[in-house]
């Protein structure tokens, strides 16, 4: 095959781990792999974009992707990585997750081909469900010993206490069997021969293998990309406001645009070779051209980009630029009446407000009222007098002289207005 899978991942700094004879068995056929995906809400966030990103590789690559939901495994939590128990999800909030990361997912795996390589989407619960305790601990839990699963590093951190970890339940335990479980029925079942992961799951992925091994006598393989890490040390994925999500519904197409497009000088370097499929030669002319003028920040805003049109969409890439412009550049109030409300609160998130009734602009509220009296916006009358004479008053972001009368055609997503004196001074009055 013309794209080497492997070679691919290496450039870009996305191979942490890989088993002797995985390289080989890509080369000899085309061969299902897959990668768990946790259900713990009815998004994925952008650490989940690394998982994506290598299936749609290996997809590219010839290979047939399988994504598989953890509906059974997220009733108990994998330890990896985590230094106490995690919350368990009831089956109906399960099911509205697993249905909300499936449709996620089918906007970057094509599920639908007929090629042999088309992806598959899985759910273990759907072969665990049926599974008794008794039937599983005599199957699966007599292959593999204690010492063996107490060796992983996962699990030592907690029994020893490291890193504040408080122990560690048998549910939590039992997990790795589950996960070694998954790679065996997918093994026997699907003919699916390598499993991949972020580095963390090293562990859980090896017990499947010798899982394969000891129980269908057969030749697993295992490889692993490294966790997304930022240079200044602080989590990736994560904002003031919390996780930067894949749906829209919960992080915004300008919030997510914003969190690509902040990225330091070398962060941008390292994810725009992992988080995008521009070729080595286009990326290497790019960061020379950066090089050149960093303050142009040609490199976050081409992987800003890229990664918007991505996971969202063109439209709400130019969206998300012409609301970032809004705040820096020569907008109008067009401009502003033509953001969706959630960017348009976004894009002034921290700005002071102020709650009117909207029967304040049955008759037009005066720039006075707007701006003092009823708002408190500016000091006192004097002061909103002097600032409209000095021509510093902006209404939607169009100046305005003293006789302005706000009315409900002034309304932006029909309920706002902003309110701006001089360049950076932004007030917005809410109408209700």
């Amino acid at each position: 095959m013309a794209y080497n899978f492997v070679e691919e991942l290496k450039w870009r700094g996305m191979m942490h781990d890989i088993m002797p004879g995985t390289e080989e068995q890509l080369a000899e056929e085309v061969t299902a792999g897959y990668i768990g995906f946790d259900p713990t809400a009815d998004s994925l966030h952008i650490g989940s974009l690394i998982p994506i990103i290598v299936l749609m590789h290996f997809q590219k690559a010839g290979h047939k992707p399988i994504a598989l939901i953890g509906g059974a495994t997220g009733m108990i939590g994998d330890p990896s990585g985590k230094s106490a128990e995690r919350n368990l999800l009831d089956e109906e909030t399960l099911a509205k997750n697993v249905a909300g990361v499936k449709g996620q997912l089918e906007r970057f795996l094509d599920f639908n081909s007929d090629a042999e390589n088309a992806a598959e989407l899985v759910n273990n619960y759907d072969w665990m469900k049926e599974f008794s305790l008794i039937d599983f601990v005599r199957d699966i839990g007599k292959h593999l010993t204690v010492n063996y699963m107490m060796a992983k590093e996962s699990v030592k951190k907690r029994i020893t206490g490291e890193e504040g970890a408080d122990g560690m339940s048998f549910t939590e335990f039992t997990y790795q069997l589950f996960q070694g479980y998954d790679f065996l029925h997918l093994y026997q079942n699907k003919n699916c021969k390598l499993q991949m992961g972020g580095s963390d799951q090293w562990g859980n992925i090896t017990t499947g293998t010798e899982l394969v091994r000891r129980k269908a006598q057969g030749k697993a393989y295992g490889m692993t990309c490294p966790l997304i890490t930022k240079a200044d040390g602080t989590k990736f994925g994560k904002s003031e406001g919390g996780n930067i999500w894949l749906d829209k519904n919960r992080t915004s197409a300008y919030k997510f645009y914003q969190y690509w497009l902040n990225s330091s000088d070398e962060d941008s370097e390292n994810f725009i070779k992992k988080f995008t499929f521009l070729t080595k030669e286009e990326i290497e002319t790019l960061i020379a051209e950066h090089n050149e003028a960093p303050h142009l920040r040609l490199l976050q805003k081409r992987l800003a980009e890229e990664v918007t049109v991505m996971v969202h969409s063109q439209e709400d890439l130019d969206n998300a630029v012409k609301a970032s412009s809004i705040l820096f550049g020569n907008s109008t109030a067009s401009d502003l009446k033509s953001l969706d409300e959630q960017t348009f609160l976004d894009v002034f998130d921290g700005v002071p407000q102020a709650e009117l009734s909207k029967d304040e602009l049955t008759e037009g509220l005066d720039m006075i009222g707007a701006l003092a009296a009823k708002t408190n916006f500016l000091g006192s009358n004097s002061d909103a007098r002097r600032a409209l004479k000095e021509n510093a008053i902006s209404v939607n972001k169009e100046k305005v002289k003293e006789d302005y009368k706000i009315t409900e055609a002034d309304l932006i997503a029909n309920k706002y207005v902003l309110l701006q004196r001089g360049k950076k001074n932004y007030y917005l009055v809410n109408f209700v």
